[in-house]
């Protein structure tokens, strides 16, 4: 009869400890799902999932902190947003405010397409270079042998 009483809290000591477990677990992959979402300012091409900055460490131990205190991902999404603007995240809603990020790109190859173009179409107009006549190569030798002498 010990040896059951004892297999018991044996068992509810384990599973408890396993359930108690599960929370941390699930708040881990959370912030580590929301890290992935946002940039590093400090690195710009680098999720704070990736980064090593020191901002970056900040903000993961913020959004850990944030989620553990029982905020959900679009709380501190919006709290990342409001406190370092839409550029925090890697999909940013498009919106006025954002239109840059969305078309900045697209105007840049547009940009540089038209500026190519220009070129070409200005040095087709350019009247070609002419070509010196036997006249003017002779006295160019003749200048040469001179200053060679």
């Amino acid at each position: 009869m010990a040896q059951r009483l004892i297999r018991a809290i044996c068992i509810v000591f384990f599973s408890v400890s396993a359930f108690a477990a599960t929370p941390e677990a699930t708040v881990d992959a959370r912030a580590t799902r929301l890290e992935e979402q946002l940039r590093c300012l400090v690195c710009q091409n680098q999720s704070i999932a990736e980064s090593q900055a020191d901002l970056a460490m900040d903000l993961k131990r913020q959004v850990h902190e944030m989620l553990a205190a029982g905020k959900s991902e679009a709380e501190v999404r919006d709290f990342m947003v409001e406190r370092y603007g839409d550029f925090v995240l890697y999909d940013p809603p498009l919106k006025t405010g954002t239109l840059i990020l969305w078309l900045g790109p697209l105007l840049l190859v547009l940009g540089a397409l038209a500026a190519f173009f220009w070129r070409l179409r200005q040095r087709r107009s350019e009247p070609a270079e002419a070509v010196p006549d036997a006249a003017a190569l002779a006295r160019a030798r003749a200048l040469l042998d001179k200053k060679e002498s």
